[in-house]
């Protein structure tokens, strides 16, 4: 167990999943310049930790993120630079190789909705609400909400949200696509555990190319898309884990990933 800075944000690792927590549930967990600096540190700690192999971002004290906080201190820095910093946490996250849940269980406003739909997956309790609120703050779209929005809702839709800032309920956000599954409340722990457990036993290598593969597929030809797969699957049958599996399999058992490299 090991803290990243244990008044803002806690990343903590138990067996092959890291859980980064927002932890200023006295602000709904809105993100300060000091916390968007331990987050990044947190999830580039549990990007570089050989052991992690899934990471779940939540928020304490019921809430999952109130997005910027606005009325914390922002520094000196110019605007601009402080965005820079921001972008950085997004890119931080995009780009992460092991898959991400997002666990919310209260409102995911603003960044801390983007902060969400930057994760693999989403899985929302029913108590769950959100919102892009950006234009209620006479502010536009940030932490790659401008990005992500048209390309899982379509454009109509983003345009709706990101306009005129509506709070959604986490069915609607599931109907949308913007929410993975929907659980009541109180098994939303067991739910979200049980979805890393089974991501973290997979395979590391494999996983992490095939969440590479659709990320950049979007903006690929097929052809592109296709030659991108072929060499994925080349390093692939480099590791242990593909003739490992290719054995289960005729063995009638399930394998075990270890994602280690074959060629050494």
């Amino acid at each position: 167990m090991t803290a990243v800075d244990e008044r803002v944000v806690l990343l903590s690792r138990e067996d092959a999943v890291s859980t980064v927590t927002l932890n200023r549930p006295h602000r709904k967990n809105a993100i300060d310049g000091q916390t968007w600096a331990a987050l990044h540190e947190a999830l580039r700690a549990a990007e570089g930790d050989d052991e992690t192999r899934a990471v779940v971002i939540t928020g304490a004290g019921g809430a999952f993120c109130a997005g910027a906080d606005l009325g914390g201190d922002r520094g000196d820095a110019h605007p601009l630079r402080r965005m820079h910093g921001v972008n950085e946490v997004a890119l931080t996250l995009y780009e992460m190789s092991k898959p991400t849940v997002a666990k919310v269980g209260g409102v995911a406003v603003g960044a801390g909705w983007n902060l969400a739909l930057g994760c693999d997956l989403v899985v929302a309790s029913t108590e769950a609400r959100f919102s892009q609120i950006f234009a209620r703050r006479g502010l536009s779209l940030d932490f790659g909400g401008s990005w992500l929005l048209p390309r899982m809702v379509g454009l109509q839709q983003a345009k709706r949200l990101a306009l005129l800032a509506d709070f959604v309920g986490a069915e609607e956000a599931r109907e949308l696509g913007l929410v993975t599954w929907v659980t009541a409340p109180d098994e939303l722990d067991a739910f979200v555990d049980d979805v890393a457990q089974r991501l973290a036993a997979g395979p590391p290598v494999a996983l992490a190319q095939s969440k590479a593969l659709l990320d950049q597929g979007v903006d690929q030809t097929f052809r592109e898309a296709l030659e991108n797969e072929a060499r994925a699957q080349t390093i692939n049958f480099a590791t242990e884990d593909a003739p490992a599996a290719f054995q289960a399999f005729l063995d009638r058992v399930e394998p075990t990933f270890t994602g280690r490299w074959a060629v050494r």
